[in-house]
């Protein structure tokens, strides 16, 4: 198992037991978050990227991770991610470079899944 499928084997358990604490706040921001990422006045594609980016700026590696396979499953490119990092690396500076080493490592990981083109 790479450290890609171990991050959705893990996320997912961990999603499960947060829901089963059956917290009402909990579940609205849960529904919030879904939610944003649906389309809108911005397509929901486009919104997948602006999430990357965010989560890169914020080094958040599981976020990116996340959001790195939702933008797969849109359809982006691999040039339009790499991309819509090159932004995240210019807004977060160099502080970002070792999360977008992590994000290089994820792209090949999705392009070995067939993810990825």
């Amino acid at each position: 198992m790479n450290r890609l499928e171990a991050f959705r084997a893990r996320r997912a358990e961990q999603n499960n037991k947060v829901l089963a604490l059956d917290h009402l706040g909990v579940k609205r921001f849960f529904n919030l978050d879904h939610n944003t990422y649906q389309d809108g006045a911005l397509s929901g594609k486009q919104k997948e990227l602006l999430g990357l980016v965010a989560s890169a700026v914020l080094r958040c590696n599981d976020c990116i991770d996340y959001h790195l396979e939702q933008c797969a499953k849109a359809g982006h490119t691999h040039a339009e991610i790499v991309d819509a990092l090159n932004v995240a690396l210019v807004v977060g500076g160099s502080i970002v470079i070792p999360h977008f080493r992590h994000a290089v490592e994820t792209l090949e990981f999705l392009k070995e899944e067939g993810l990825l083109a």
